[in-house]
């Protein structure tokens, strides 16, 4: 449920983390369909085993309506913008690209990369 939180996984070493942002087409049959294809059951293996081969250690997306926010973590030497055309060859990434493009707010064609836009943090808690 919602108000109780979600539970983060613990990683043993520091980890950095990235946050982004995309829109769907405000379209809620679209939109169930899209949450269907990022279900366990539903997504593609070799997406999953592709994002974790670039070294990214977890990834959450949650949504609002039409607006998604994704976090990414991963280790402190991680380079995104190597990582990220890495991702972009690997197989079927291409495929899976456009396959959800068809639900997304983005131009044809465009890499995971070009569709997710990196957010800035302007606050934080800690010390």
């Amino acid at each position: 449920m919602i108000e109780e939180g979600y539970k983060i996984k613990g990683h043993t070493e520091p980890v950095k983390r990235y946050c982004q942002t995309m829109d769907l087409k405000n379209n809620p049959s679209l939109i169930a369909k899209y949450k269907k294809c990022h279900n366990r059951a539903e997504s593609w293996p070799e997406i999953r085993a592709g994002i974790r081969s670039v070294g990214i250690l977890e990834m959450e997306i949650y949504i609002l309506g039409s607006r998604l926010f994704m976090i990414v973590e991963t280790p402190l030497d991680f380079n995104w913008k190597t990582a990220m055309e890495k991702l972009s060859h690997l197989p079927r990434q291409e495929e899976w690209e456009n396959y959800v493009a068809g639900f997304q707010e983005c131009s044809p064609g465009s890499t995971s990369a070009e569709k997710w836009k990196l957010m800035e943090r302007m606050f934080y808690l800690y010390e």
